[in-house]
This record gives C-alpha cells, structure tokens and sequence, in this order.
C-alpha cells in the first residue's frame, strides 16, 4: 500500500522516523528498515560501484513492491539505454512506465537551459521534476548524477547555494530521493556538501586487492535512526543488488536436540545418534584421507531423508564430484535431477571474500537447504589471509545457524603440521570435529578416524580403520595387535596369523578330545566286562544256593521216607530222638 503524502514527510517530533523500505536485500536490515522517508539520500561511491543501480532498484521496488511511482532522472545516460542495461538484471523500465509507475527522463544540462540572466539556477528543473511527479503522483525520485548537474559550474558560492535549494525543495516535495555522485579526492563526494545536507549518506565502494576486486557499502551517517555502522559486502548478479549483512555477535542461536545421520552407521554409533541439528561439522586431514567422501554420504543421507543440501565445492566440478562418487556406490545423480542436491562449484579466486559470502548468503536463501556443505575452506587463503577467512567463516556460521542449517566443512590438513589445527583457526568455533589420518605401516598408507570433539554429546575416543569400498564408507572395530592398533595389511596378517594359532588350538584340542573318548569308550569296555564277569560269577553263586536248597529238600525227603518206613519195623517202638542220634554216629 502506498504511503500518503503527509506519511511520507518527516514524522511528528517525539514519534519514530518513517522509513521506506528499499526493497533491495540485505539493505533494509542494515539501514532498520529502509532509507528515510521524505527525506533524500545520498549514494556516493567511484564509477563502476554501483550508485545508478541502487537508485533504479529503489524506485522498481518501490513501484512493483510498495505502490509508490517513481521519477528517474538521468544526467548521463538516455532512458532506452538505462532500459537495456538493467533488462539484464530483471528490471523492465519500459513496461513500468506503460503503466504509470515509473517515469524516466534524460536531462541533457546545457548552460542556455538553466541560466537565467546571466546566473546560474536550477528553476527549469524543477519545473521539469515537478511536472514529472505530478504526472503519477511520484513518492520516489531518483537523481543520477549530480556532478554533470554542476558541472559547467565554476562559481562555488553559487554551487552551494544550489545544492541547498536543491535539497530542500525535494524535502518540500515530500519524496523520498535517492542522488547519487562521484567520489571526490578526500571527501566523499566532489563538492564535499552534498554529504552536509543530505539525511542519509551511503557510501559505495569497488576495491582490488591482489587482483581481485569486492564491493563494500557503508552508511556514513542516518540522521534521527539507528543503523549499522560496519563495511558490508554486496554482490551484483543477475538479480540486481544485494547486500550481505555482517551477522550480530550477540550468540543467541537457538539449538535442537533432533539428532541427523551422518550415512556412516557405525559413524552414528561413535557420535551416540549423529550430529546435532544445526550444528557445525569440521572434517580435517591429508590430501587423500577420504574428507569429500564423507561430506558427501552426510549430503546423501540428507537427501534420502527428503531435505535439500546445498553444496558449495571449490576444487572440482559438479560433474566431477558426481562421476569420482559413483566409484563408492554414492549416487549424487539421482537428488541432483530431482532438486535434492544444489552444486555450486567455482575457483575461490572468481571473488573477493565477501563477494563469495554474499553469493553463499543468496544461494542459502534460493535453496532453502536443511545441509550445507563447503569442500574444502583452505581455498579461502588463495583469496586473502587467515584472518580474513576465519571472519567469513564465522560470518557464515553464525548465518547458517540463525536458520538451523547443519553445515559441514572440510579442511585440508598441511603435511607435518600439527594434525589438530587447521590453516584458518576455526576449530574452537566447530562443534563436532571428526580428524582424518593416515597410518603407514608395512609399506603401506591407511585411513583412520577420530573424533576430536563434539559438543554436548558423549562419543567414541577410539581411532577406527577408515575403508572406502564399492558400496561406501565402512569403519571398522578397532584392532589391537602387540604393538597397537593395526591397520591395512598389517592388521589382516595378524587377524591371519591369530586365526592360524586359533586353528592349532582348535585341533590340538580336538585331538585331545579324541583321545580322551578313545579313553572313555576302553573304560567302559573294561566295565562291562567286569560287569559281565561279576553277572557270570553272581549266577553261579545263585545256582550254588539253589542246589544247595534242592539238596536239602531232598536230604529231608529221604529222612521222612526213611522215618515212615522204620515205623513199621521191630524198633518202630523206638523213638525218632534215638534213631537221630544213631544216625549221626
């Protein structure tokens, strides 16, 4: 909704300052919320920074985005070829000034237009702006440049006045304006008084260091507003302008106890669950220890759970990274055609640092990613020093945080360096820290892995064996030998030679065993035999008894047939007493 006019001037004393907000990223947040309304702002800067640009964006924006029409005056350039030069970036000024939203005018500055008796005055365009703001009812006005403006002018007292009236008659207007001029030697701008009697003076800056050039905004001064008071970096691309905040040191990041795997199983084991949401991850090591194959299964598992990853790569091509991942069975592919996985690949030397922090910023935004990874960071020292890198690091971090982003970096490790330390002194600010390195043993390199840290979780303090086969990444238990951990073919003649003393034991044991059934089977032989014998012998003796019963038996048969008998005898008068006792004489 468009502001009224009596919005757009300046607020009530004691009231908060209106602003009107640009429209252009990065650009309301650092200035709280646009420039002041009512008011006009200077943007002053060397050529080629990007002054006419932010003039123009401010007034589509404002148009397209807010309902306020805007007038542009050009100085310098004719209105097709302003046209064409912003159609590149998305902007179509032909088509706003067919409907009534934009009004662009090229003011060709000849003395005979604007003298009047033989003094210098700038009536004639102010009749001309006047006219134009009428004509849509303009909010916005846009003057591009003021030393073509002044510059047939030699006389300084007049000069000033000039400005002066310039600047109050917009402020009687109730615009809000954008003017834009040349950096002056020294001073901010040519004349030094447009920064006096301007409300809001921004500065724009295209430096070269070591070749490689950055562009820098700064606001040098907001009257009746807060604002940030630091050099931002900004970026031009094929969507305009967009400027890179420098994130608040204020720590105030909220965190998540949501656990994400890393694709290595036995990795996950180590960590207690995977690494924190949100968390910052550093993988460090040797050329070669295997630092993109892991930041890669993290990006793969992430797509397979159904989040996008953004993957800033800054050694090899998209392409490349694909193909040399497909050798461990990791299919990049497949997310990558279905807008999973976002590659974005370059030489760290295409931009500044803050260039490519602002281009990491926009990507972030586009993607809206839940995993980032940036393979590897040491690149970054190519650009600029150490120091420098690690703010853009922090920078970074602190932007991926705020938006609960897990981001994985690698680093590259120098060889004979302090293994736990990285070229750009980041690792106090990582939260886990898995460390790469390699064992060589038997003529041989292998991989291990540690990890070094990981904040508010307990893990492993072991060294496992780092594999990378035809299905992955594989960690295997840690093997102790005699003199430590062993790894690569060294562990496997050991595991060899073990297995073979193992053997030994199972068959000396197996023959003993043997042995003692053999043992086993000649005792019970042997009882049984003795349990025959001992049968045989308690057979007899039952046969003994038995006869001897049947003898008995019979012996008093034979008494009794021989009683009977005598009774029918002369002695039958004998007693059998008697008879017993000559019996046994």
């Amino acid at each position: 909704m468009s502001r009224s006019a009596a919005e757009t001037r300046e607020a009530p004393a004691g009231s908060a300052l209106v602003k009107a907000p640009t429209g252009i990223q990065g650009l309301d947040e650092v200035t709280g919320g646009g420039l002041p309304a009512g008011r006009p702002t200077l943007i002053c800067g060397s050529a080629g920074c990007g002054k006419t640009l932010v003039a123009l964006e401010f007034l589509v924006h404002g148009a397209v985005e807010f309902g306020e029409p805007g007038v542009f005056f050009a100085f310098e350039e004719r209105p097709e070829e302003l046209a064409q030069n912003v159609r590149s970036l998305g902007f179509d000024l032909e088509d706003l000034e067919r409907r009534n939203l934009l009004v662009v005018d090229y003011v060709q500055i000849e003395r005979s237009e604007i003298e009047e008796t033989g003094e210098y005055d700038l009536e004639g365009l102010f009749l001309r702006l006047g006219f134009a703001i009428d004509s849509i009812g303009a909010k916005r006005v846009g003057l591009d440049t003021l030393e073509t403006l002044f510059g047939n002018l030699g006389n300084e007292a007049i000069l000033r006045a000039e400005l002066r009236r310039l600047f109050r008659w917009l402020k009687d207007r109730g615009v809000t304006a954008v003017i834009t001029a040349e950096r002056g030697d020294g001073a901010l701008t040519r004349y030094g008084l447009e920064e006096y009697v301007s409300d809001c003076v921004i500065l724009l800056d295209n430096r070269v260091i070591d070749q490689v050039a950055t562009r820098r905004l700064r606001i040098v001064k907001y009257r009746g507003s807060a604002h940030g008071t630091n050099e931002y970096p900004f970026l031009i691309d094929e969507g305009g302008l967009e400027v890179l905040p420098i994130t608040a040191a204020g720590l105030q990041h909220s965190v998540s106890q949501e656990r994400v795997s890393s694709g290595v199983p036995q990795l996950d084991a180590m960590l207690g669950g995977g690494y924190y949401r949100g968390s910052s991850v550093l993988v460090s090591g040797t050329a070669g220890s295997g630092k993109s194959s892991l930041a890669v299964h993290f990006a793969a598992a992430a797509c397979r759970r159904g989040e996008r990853v953004v993957y800033f790569a800054f050694e090899e091509s998209r392409d490349q990274v694909v193909r040399n991942m497909s050798s461990i069975g990791i299919d990049l592919a497949t997310p990558v055609a279905e807008g999973k996985l976002f590659f974005h690949a370059s030489r760290p030397t295409l931009y500044g640092l803050e260039g490519h922090l602002a281009l990491m910023h926009k990507k972030v935004r586009e993607a809206d990613p839940r995993v980032v990874i940036i393979d590897p960071i040491g690149t970054f020292l190519s650009v600029s020093n150490a120091m420098d890198v690690k703010s853009l690091l922090v920078r970074l971090m602190d932007f991926l945080k705020e938006r609960q982003i897990t981001t994985l970096f690698t680093s590259l490790t120098t060889p004979g360096a302090s293994l736990e330390q990285t070229d750009v002194g980041i690792s106090s600010l990582i939260d886990t820290w898995l460390l790469l390195r390699d064992f060589e043993t038997g003529g041989e390199r292998n991989r291990g892995l540690h990890i070094l840290k990981s904040r508010g979780m307990r893990h492993s303090n072991q060294v496992r064996e780092f594999l990378l086969t035809d299905h992955g990444i594989e960690l295997v238990d840690v093997y102790l030998g005699p003199e430590g951990v062993l790894t690569g073919s060294a562990r496997r003649y050991q595991e060899a030679r073990e297995q073979s003393d193992s053997l030994v034991r199972e068959q000396e044991i197996e023959r003993r065993r043997r042995e003692l059934d053999l043992k086993r089977q000649a005792l019970e032989a042997r009882v049984a035999t003795l349990r025959t014998e001992f049968k045989m012998e308690e057979e007899q003796l039952e046969r003994l008894l038995a006869e001897e019963g049947t003898s008995r038996e019979r012996q008093a048969k034979e008494r009794a047939d021989i009683t009977r008998s005598r009774q029918g005898g002369p002695i039958a008068s004998k007693s059998s007493a008697d008879l017993d006792r000559r019996s046994t004489r």
